[in-house]
């Protein structure tokens, strides 16, 4: 679908508008940014503006100021401020059902085998937000029952998403463990039975899956509440091993949804848990105990994504046996970033195995490799919460989420130059009295100051600009203007050019680093990937978790262990 007309035209505008802020070179990430944060219906085809944005500074590159200025003059002249559109997570999270201030209790689940990621963000930050419009309640309560052998629980991740949650802000009122209270599901699995809606089945998986599927019943479902009674007690007092019998709940064999039919409430598993290691052999599945402890724990209300809706059912199946009114169930559609492949099994393995450093690795789309990128958690939660409660499954850039980090941190980052893959270009006539010069430490906040930069007359300019521009005549960035040679070297090598003029030109401009103090730089991206490169020698100064901007390249925030006395310096990309 097009871009609306009226959106076009004020994208030019603002095009237009940042050409002439910048010397003639516009920025595309400050245009996408406004453009995002004035009008949130953009934020789903983010990606698609910026390559709008793109294209449309590819095509008024080069153009003299006076006919730019005319360019804008017939499009209105420059934008009026606009004040930033509401976000959804001020104004469009529906109300509770039923909720009273002060009595909302709400809980968070997560299972203990990794740490917590981008997907995870609507879990914490919508729960967080009623709980804080409601004056509530937030457990956490780690739904550590017994695992498999390939998703086991591990004690690390404990700790570990505890601390997830303090870097989001989230901090529950309560922790809990499932671990702790699998006792408590046993007189709950007792009162279903006697009601005569369970039965402790024996059949193999293999015979039992073929009669499920032909709604067909197997023998023990006939076991009279007494018959039933007696079997699961055999089954608590150890008289089956693992996988020869399970507690199933009795529900239409006709069900339209297979898996609806006769669903395990408890299983056997000789599995040592990490907390409380073989003190229980009988464990609930999840559903289950969740019917049990929403009820016990005083939840109010349940909030979850719509992928856990045969899980409301076995909640409600269960209430309704006993006749027990439980909370209600409010749900969120799937929101995929689109460039996030987020595994949490793929994760373990590959930090199990050392191929991801740790679970910081950016490849992992954890919450502590956002942070390690640079991008905040406030950012994360206002993006999160832009899509309010919709069941509609969202999968958009993850420019969206960058324009809104880049709206929060572009005022105050510190600008740095940067270079990947250098060739040193020594220029012929350089002007003596440049060897160092002022440049500002931000392009629009002058309070930030400034640094002195080491220039000319030799410099470092990237391959891939010296190759793209060979022959022509350029301006180094805020400094002056050279002719390139024409045969241009791989990284590492070293050419000469000339100096042609100091007026500021309409040429393409490329960036550069200074000779004199350069340090080496190696930036990790986050497909895992590396750029190395040169710096100004102002980054010798940087602190470790600055964020920076290295001019035309992106955001990048210093690694946390970093330290001034090595070299390279050390840098995750953030996003341009």
């Amino acid at each position: 679908m097009p871009i609306p007309a009226e959106v076009e035209r004020r994208v030019r505008r603002l095009v237009l508008e940042n050409a002439l802020e910048h010397d003639g070179a516009p920025r595309t990430g400050p245009v996408v940014s406004r453009l995002l944060a004035t009008d949130p219906s953009l934020r789903p085809r983010a990606e698609e503006v910026r390559s709008r944005v793109a294209e449309l500074i590819a095509e008024i590159a080069g153009l003299p100021v006076a006919e730019l200025t005319d360019r804008l003059a017939a499009l209105g002249g420059a934008e009026a401020p606009r004040a930033e559109t509401p976000r959804e997570s001020d104004t469009g999270l529906p109300a509770l059902p039923g909720a009273v201030a002060g009595q909302v209790v709400l809980r968070l689940a997560p299972f203990p085998s990794g740490a917590l990621h981008i997907g995870s963000g609507r879990m914490l930050f919508v729960n967080q937000a009623y709980r804080e419009r409601y004056d509530g309640k937030l457990l956490l309560v780690f739904d550590d029952t017994i695992g498999s052998e390939e998703k086991r629980v591990e004690v690390e991740f404990f700790d570990l998403i505890l601390g997830d949650l303090e870097l989001a802000g989230v901090r529950p009122d309560q922790v809990l463990f499932k671990s702790d209270r699998i006792a408590a599901h046993y007189p709950w699995a007792r009162r279903v039975i006697d009601r005569g809606a369970a039965y402790v089945c024996r059949c193999a998986q293999e015979e039992l899956r073929d009669k499920r599927q032909r709604g067909l019943a197997c023998p023990e479902r006939s076991q009279t509440p007494e018959e039933a009674a007696a079997e699961w007690e055999r089954m608590l007092g150890g008289a089956y091993a693992p996988g020869e019998a399970v507690l199933r709940l009795k529900t239409d064999l006709a069900d339209p949804d297979p898996a609806f039919r006769d669903r395990v409430l408890f299983r056997i598993s000789d599995l040592d848990h990490p907390r409380v290691g073989h003190r229980y052999r009988v464990w609930p599945l999840l559903e289950f105990s969740w019917a049990v402890d929403d009820v016990e724990l005083g939840v109010t209300h349940v909030l979850r994504g719509k992928d856990l809706v045969v899980e409301d059912r076995m909640e409600r199946y269960v209430w309704d046996l006993l006749g027990i009114q439980g909370p209600p169930f409010l749900h969120w559609g799937l929101l995929r970033v689109r460039e996030a492949k987020v595994s949490k099994s793929k994760s373990y393995r590959e930090v199990k195995d050392g191929v991801y450093d740790g679970w910081s690795d950016p490849r992992t789309w954890s919450l502590r490799s956002l942070d390690r990128r640079g991008i905040s958690m406030a950012a994360l939660r206002e993006f999160t919460l832009s899509f309010g409660l919709s069941l509609a499954d969202i999968e958009v850039p993850a420019e969206t989420l960058y324009a809104e980090n880049r709206q929060r941190i572009d005022a105050t980052t510190l600008r740095r130059s940067f270079v990947p893959a250098p060739v040193r270009v020594e220029v012929d006539g350089y002007p003596f009295d440049l060897a160092e010069v002022q440049l500002a430490n931000h392009p629009d906040r002058a309070e930030l100051g400034t640094r002195a930069v080491p220039a000319g007359p030799a410099f470092y300019l990237a391959q891939a600009d010296l190759a793209h521009h060979a022959g022509a005549e350029v301006r180094l960035k805020d400094l002056v203007n050279v002719r390139l040679p024409s045969e241009v070297p791989e990284a590492g090598g070293t050419i000469r050019a000339a100096f042609t003029s100091r007026p500021n030109q309409r040429l393409p401009r490329l960036q550069w680093v200074g000779a004199s103090g350069a340090v080496g730089v190696d930036v990790l991206h986050p497909d895992g990937t590396h750029a190395v490169g040169l710096g100004e020698a102002a980054l010798r100064r940087a602190a470790p978790r600055e964020i920076l901007q290295f001019e035309r390249f992106g955001f990048v925030r210093v690694e946390e262990n970093w330290t001034a006395a090595t070299e390279p310096v050390r840098v995750v990309f953030a996003h341009p």
